[in-house]
């Protein structure tokens, strides 16, 4: 059955409903798997003129694609809005302003400039749109200070300590900045000057050349930066600039050798792009670059980069490398597609407008803020990768690197030579671990400028242009040293800086300027000052080092003696004094050398009283004994034989510390007899504080003020210019309108006694100076090497000649002592000798004690155990004072004793302990040296043996004894001698 035309019209119609909610359920699931597009602006500068800017750009695009390539899934897809700069602040602020106002991007990549970035920073402020740069790395550029900056780049600032360790090792004390006026060079300097001056490095010189500098301008500035002596240069510039640079530097013959460059990193990481003819010229040119560590996928972007920079810029030059602001744009553009997909950005930015008021909204306020500016910020900043640059890491919104690599301009090439790191300083290539004191010897390998691999000094004379200033002082008298004779310039001083400077092979490179250094016209301090107040470059002449003038100026090693002394008049005497044989010597040695002859003398009669009976009998030829034999020693005249070897030791050496006495008095007394005396009229400083004497100095010399530093009276110092007025103010004296001495230094003293060395001498010296030195501005490089080569000069013959020449005069004088130093003989010059006879003195005097106690003990032993002290010492002494009978001194030739047998010893010594009686036995002496008879069988037989033997307790007491005890009652034996 046919179907009529209703049905099929409602089947028509059903069929088209049903099609229609497919679609729309198609294109509904289509709409929410699409990613949402984020827009975000770039500003680059992409003239044909801006290389780099047409490098990064390729980045930027590549980096985009390869981020969604392996993320299909990701809700976001960030869409780069570029906009043209031209290379100019108005056309930065402008697209800036464009992007936000019509494009309504989230976020803002570049400018290229640090000076473009400044400009667009106040609209990223206002509006809250972050501005994130990967090449504006100018200091003056904070995050702290513009919050929605971020710096995805290294601060300039970074590698100025690299550059100062470079200068630390190489020694250069002085550095030349020459850096672009603009933001990006003028914000670089006070950066570098602190890290320099941080190593002892000055910034001496500066130069800042405008970008839009003509060559003739250039050309200027490096003729002026010639002419003074420093030699190393740092550039920091970008490369359109720098390029022009070093063209008119090798003109100028600036990159030979002697020379210096340092470039910094845009200067340096640009070299690969710049002009064949440009990189020439910057043969030798040491350069810094942030380290980037190479990787498999820096390789492969590397080369995948190249084909597609010369696909769409085929009339652009061959780039040999790619640059790191490369890099840093491709690594800007993966942080902010990794932030704008954890964010889920919508497609547009979303702009709060300002509420309307009273004063007249401008079209940059009518913008408004961003609301999601704040949130991309905060992602962006917390976002953290490693990818080609390296570690991707924002420290307050800025990129953080601490490794630098250090490149050489090399065969049309950087190529690279070690790193540097804050920790570790300069690491080299050929080693591991290379401290900056070795990083000299080691950067063996660096070509510098003119071919040359031994590093440069870092200063050098001008051989054109503008001269060394030597200022020199003119003064009345003195000429010896320095002599100004018109344009003609003469004397010692003169002469060595002479010797000097032909050493150095720059005797051509310095001119002498007379300087007034006396009297109200000046002095030498104010001659120092002048090198301060840089009127001139140096002081050479007879210019002493001290401490006052090294505050002003540098010193080179001092080329004369040194020392301030004084001059006086000689008091002649020609009386003979009764009492000369005393003074040789003084009367500490007179008096010491009293006392030893009597130690001696006591010494020796300690040892031989018990055993030489010529040290014995009464107590008064005993003592005159010991003085007798002690000072006949002194003409060797001593009758007394001495026994002991003990004795004769002490002797021994006693003799021989009075031969030297004698010796030394005979010789001391001979030249006071024989000789003229010269007596200075004054001893000492101190006496001519007392006396309140006029002084006299030189004028316009440091010793007026070294003077009342020493606390005298300036109106007692009298000023005198030459050697005619020292003499007349000397004979004059204190008193009749002169001075009674005159303060001086050592090589003015010599020349003033070569004329009048019979009526005046010197005392001293007083005050320690360093002598004569050159004076140059502090901090010169100068001061090394011409300290060097006085050094070479002094050891030489050279200095010697130039003293032949200047200073020696003919005079009739005979040679003599600078000052008057004593003759006498002291004390202390002999206590070595009267150390040693002292201690063998001593010595022998306790070997003896300790021997006669040892050998007496037996008899020493009862007198210890009773009665006082005073009883007990004066028994011992009475012991003591008894013969030594069994030394071989009383032997007869046939071993028969000499002396005699006290036979009523023993009774009375046992009497005595028996009875009680007060006198201890060792109370009987013997009175007479009648030989004894031979011995009793059974009983001791001599008194000698009492001492030895205990008497055995049955023992009678003789009759006789009992009316002697307490008297010394002996009965000796008649005398029996044996031929």
């Amino acid at each position: 059955m046919e179907m009529s035309n209703a049905a099929r019209l409602l089947l028509f119609s059903a069929f088209c409903l049903c099609f229609c909610s497919f679609t729309n359920r198609r294109v509904a699931l289509a709409q929410r798997t699409a990613p949402t597009p984020v827009h975000v602006g770039v500003i680059l500068n992409l003239d044909k003129e801006s290389l780099v800017a047409r490098m990064c750009n390729v980045s930027l695009a590549m980096a985009v694609e390869d981020f969604y390539s392996s993320r299909s899934s990701f809700r976001t897809r960030l869409v780069l809005h570029t906009r043209n700069s031209h290379d100019d602040v108005v056309g930065a602020a402008s697209a800036a302003l464009d992007l936000i106002k019509n494009t309504r991007v989230h976020a803002i990549i570049g400018p290229l400039t640090s000076v473009q970035t400044a400009f667009v920073l106040d609209l990223g402020n206002k509006t809250r749109v972050p501005i994130v740069s990967f090449s504006a790395s100018s200091p003056s550029l904070s995050p702290s200070r513009s919050p929605y900056f971020v710096r995805t780049t290294l601060n300039s600032s970074c590698h100025v300590n690299a550059i100062a360790s470079i200068a630390k090792a190489f020694g250069w004390r002085e550095v030349v900045p020459i850096y672009e006026d603009t933001e990006y060079g003028t914000s670089f300097l006070p950066y570098l000057v602190d890290a320099l001056l941080g190593v002892d490095t000055r910034v001496t010189k500066r130069s800042a050349i405008p970008p839009s500098a003509r060559d003739n301008h250039i050309v200027e500035e490096l003729k002026r930066l010639n002419c003074s002596r420093t030699r190393v240069f740092v550039v920091h510039m970008l490369p359109e600039l720098g390029s022009r640079l070093f063209l008119k530097a090798k003109e100028l013959g600036m990159m030979a050798k002697g020379y210096v460059w340092i470039t910094t990193d845009v200067m340096t990481d640009l070299v690969g792009t710049m002009d064949p003819s440009v990189v020439e010229a910057m043969k030798g040119v040491i350069g810094l670059k942030p380290y980037v560590l190479e990787t498999e996928e820096l390789r492969n972007f590397t080369a995948r980069w190249k084909m597609r920079f010369k696909r769409e810029n085929p009339k652009a030059a061959n780039v040999s490398e790619i640059s790191i602001y490369a890099l840093w744009a491709y690594d800007t553009a993966w942080a902010m597609a990794l932030a704008v997909e954890k964010e889920g950005l919508t497609e547009y930015s979303s702009f709060r407008k300002p509420v309307a008021g009273g004063s007249q909204i401008t079209d940059l306020t009518s913008l408004g803020v961003s609301l999601t500016g704040p949130r991309l910020l905060d992602a962006l900043l917390k976002t953290r990768f490693r990818k080609l640059s390296g570690e991707f890491r924002l420290v307050e919104g800025q990129l953080q690197s601490s490794i630098f690599q250090l490149v050489n301009v090399v065969g049309g090439k950087a190529r690279e030579v070690g790193f540097w790191t804050p920790t570790h300083g300069v690491q080299l290539n050929s080693t591991t671990n290379t401290s900056i004191s070795d990083l000299g010897t080691a950067l063996s390998d660096v070509v510098w400028p003119g071919g040359s691999r031994l590093p440069p000094k870092g200063w050098q004379i001008p051989t054109w242009g503008k001269k060394l200033r030597i200022a020199v002082p003119t003064k009345a008298g003195f000429k010896e040293f320095v002599s100004v004779d018109g344009n003609n310039v003469t004397g010692f001083s003169i002469d060595v800086f002479d010797a000097v400077m032909r050493w150095l092979n720059r005797s051509d490179t310095y001119v002498y300027t007379p300087k007034d250094a006396q009297g109200e016209n000046g002095d030498y301090d104010e001659l120092v000052e002048l090198i301060y107040r840089e009127e001139v470059d140096a002081v050479v002449g007879d210019l002493t080092i001290v401490a006052n003038r090294s505050q002003y100026a540098d010193f080179t090693l001092p080329y004369t003696e040194s020392g301030v002394w004084m001059i006086v008049p000689i008091k002649k005497n020609n009386n003979r004094n009764p009492w000369v044989f005393l003074k040789p010597l003084t009367t500490d040695l007179w008096l010491g050398s009293m006392s030893f002859f009597f130690f001696t003398g006591f010494v020796v009669w300690v040892i031989e009283h018990r055993i030489n009976n010529d040290f014995r009998g009464p107590p008064a030829q005993q003592m005159g004994t010991i003085f007798y034999f002690a000072f006949s020693t002194m003409v060797y005249a001593h009758r007394e034989r001495v026994e002991s070897n003990l004795s004769r030791f002490v002797v021994t050496v006693w003799v021989f510390v009075v031969l030297i006495l004698t010796s030394s008095y005979t010789a001391s007394l001979t030249s006071m007899l024989t000789v003229q005396q010269l007596q200075p009229t004054l001893a000492s400083v101190n006496e001519l504080r007392k006396n309140g004497d006029f002084i006299g100095y030189q004028d316009g010399s440091f010793l007026k003020g070294l003077l009342l530093r020493e606390n005298f009276d300036e109106s007692k110092l009298k000023p005198y210019g030459n050697v005619s007025q020292y003499a007349d103010a000397l004979s004059k004296g204190s008193h009749n309108g002169g001075v009674s001495a005159i303060f001086d230094e050592i090589p003015y003293i010599r020349i003033f006694l070569a004329e009048h060395c019979s009526d005046y001498m010197t005392i001293g010296p007083i005050y320690k100076t360093d002598g004569f030195g050159f004076a140059f501005a502090r901090g010169s490089p100068l001061v090394p090497d011409i300290s060097r080569a006085i050094l070479n000069i002094t050891e030489g013959d050279k200095l010697r000649d130039i003293e032949s020449k200047n200073l020696e005069k003919k005079s009739n004088c005979k040679d003599k002592a600078d000052a008057i130093n004593s003759s006498r003989l002291s004390f202390s010059s002999f206590s070595g000798l009267f150390l040693i006879t002292g201690a063998v003195s001593i010595l022998c005097l306790l070997i003896f004690s300790a021997t006669f106690v040892y050998k007496n003990w037996g008899e020493l032993k009862p007198a210890a155990s009773r009665g006082s002290i005073w009883n007990k010492m004066v028994a011992w002494g009475k012991y003591f004072d008894q013969k030594d009978l069994s030394s071989h001194a009383f032997r007869g030739e046939n071993g028969t004793k000499k002396g005699c047998d006290c036979e009523s010893h023993r009774a009375a010594t046992e009497t005595s302990a028996l009875t009680g009686g007060s006198q201890s036995p060792l109370s009987i002496s013997v009175h007479s040296s009648i030989a004894e008879a031979p011995p009793e069988e059974g009983r001791p037989s001599t008194s000698s043996e009492l001492g030895t033997t205990d008497p055995p307790p049955e023992a009678a007491t003789p009759e006789g004894a009992q009316m002697g005890v307490g008297s010394d009652i002996m009965l000796c034996h008649p005398t029996v001698r044996r031929e």
